[in-house]
Formats: structure tokens, sequence, C-alpha cells
């Protein structure tokens, strides 16, 4: 009986498990993007808010807008957090939409904004790369500004929030078993890393 009770218990914790990994995106929004809006992040250490700027970088911002109105970043671990330099996420838990995501990359844009404490941008790996991954700047990081890594907007509320956001591992994750298995492969290997819960556009 109780042997039954414990494989029905790890049944519905697994079923539970996928269900929550399966987050189809929302229709992407169409018309004009703001010159300015927010976003409100609620994560597992409490709310930050980032006000993105499209004279920043109307290109990043317009995908920036595009990502958190499709829900993109709902439970999204924060899968690179590193003291005294940044805190990256934006890969989906469910790697279909990761893979969708990933089909779709920006050009690169001129910098306007330089890389200090709180400012947000893309991540990318060579020319034309910026796709869905983006990091907070927990310092300023100005040698990053001669990398060409072109900040969308800053934080301006939870900046303690960021901050207290933590990686207790010595290992970093495998990016590619992340975006093929998801945050299944983060729950099993990383149980005590941070997440976004929500992310959602807010009136000012």
């Amino acid at each position: 009986m109780i042997r039954r009770w414990l494989a029905a218990a790890t049944l519905a914790l697994v079923v539970a498990c996928a269900q929550d990994d399966t987050r189809p995106l929302k229709p992407a929004p169409t018309g004009a993007v703001p010159d300015t809006f927010r976003v409100a992040f609620e994560t597992t250490r409490g709310r930050f808010v980032v006000e993105a700027y499209r004279a920043w970088a109307p290109i990043g911002v317009r995908r920036f807008y595009e990502l958190a109105s499709m829900g993109a970043f709902d439970e999204n671990a924060f899968y690179r957090v590193v003291p005294n330099f940044v805190a990256q996420f934006g890969t989906p838990g469910d790697p279909k939409v990761t893979a969708q995501l990933d089909s779709i990359t920006l050009p690169d844009e001129k910098r306007i904004a330089r890389n200090e404490r709180g400012t947000v941008a893309f991540a990318q790996e060579k020319k034309d790369s910026r796709s869905h991954t983006i990091f907070i700047n927990r310092r300023d990081n100005d040698y990053l500004d001669a990398q060409n890594f072109v900040p969308i907007g800053r934080v301006v509320q939870g900046m303690a929030v960021v901050d207290s956001l933590q990686w207790p591992y010595t290992d970093k994750p495998d990016h590619h078993m992340l975006a093929t298995i998801g945050n299944r492969y983060m729950r099993r290997n990383y149980p005590k890393a941070d997440y976004i819960r929500s992310a959602v556009i807010v009136p000012r």
C-alpha cells in the first residue's frame, strides 16, 4: 500500500514538473514599441523592475518588449550568476520554446549607453548573434563597452534583489543541456538556483 502511494506521488510530481516546463509563447505584439516602458520581474528573491529606452537600442529594445510580452522570461533560471559581475537569464524552461527563440537573431547596433551597474543588455558570442539571453551588470563593466555589448535599459527598482541572486555551486550549467532539456535539467542538477517566476510589462 505504501509503495503504491509513493509510486503515485512520484508520478504526480513528474507530471507536474513536465507540465510546468511546457510554457508555449503568447502571440508576439504588433504595432509600435513605446519609447520607454517598464518590465516587472517577480523572482525567487523578490521583485525588480527594468526600464527600457528605445533611444538606446531600438532593435534590442523591440525584441525585449516582444520577449516580455510573449512570456518568454517566465520560469527562467538565473543560470549564470557571478558575484561582482553579472546575473544572466533568458533561456526558457521549455526546450521547444528555446528552439523557437533561437531561430531569431538580431543585427548589431551602435552602443549608446555604457555597461554601468544596473544596466541590462543582450548576451552575444559573435557578430549579429543577439537573440534572447539577457544579463544585468552587477557592477560597472567598462570593458564590455569595447566588445559592443549594447545596454537596452537599466534596473530602476529592486537592485538589491539583483545583488541577492546567488549561485551556490562550483560548476556551471551546460548551456546545451539547458537549451535542449530545459528546467528539468536545472532542477535535477542545480536545485538551489534562483528563478524568474514572471515578467510583465507594467504601466508607468
